[in-house]
């Protein structure tokens, strides 16, 4: 799934008025979720989510309120926590639409309870372990 692809969903998903702001969204999610993938952890994801996330070769370990702030920071155009939290999720659930649900379970198992209680939640995985 190529980011462009990615960002045109999440304009509709999340209600962002413009292309460029869909982007900086798109990319700032992307990038912190590769932040917190190690490169050892993403050597399962398919092709389709291993190039739209930029993994880093150290995952760094860090909690979903410390990934929407980071988020907000990559994303900037004063973009507040709050914001940071619609946008990813509108990201994540366009992902998930994006590939097919074995792909997306091999990146949702990668990581913490948290992430998968929160940011997953709208991408219909409530009840997944």
């Amino acid at each position: 799934m190529k980011e462009h692809e990615i960002a045109s969903a999440v304009r509709g998903k999340a209600g962002l008025e413009d292309d460029e702001h869909a982007t900086a969204a798109t990319r700032a999610t992307l990038s912190v979720l590769g932040e917190r993938l190690s490169g050892a952890e993403s050597g399962g994801l398919s092709p389709a989510l291993a190039e739209a996330l930029p993994v880093a070769d150290q995952g760094a370990t860090f909690g979903v309120e410390e990934f929407y702030r980071r988020v907000a920071q990559v994303e900037d155009r004063g973009c507040t926590h709050d914001g940071a939290r619609e946008h990813a999720r509108a990201v994540v659930a366009a992902l998930k639409g994006g590939v097919s649900p074995g792909e997306f379970d091999d990146l949702t198992a990668q990581l913490p309870a948290d992430y998968r209680q929160d940011l997953l939640s709208t991408a219909g995985l409530e009840g997944r372990t």
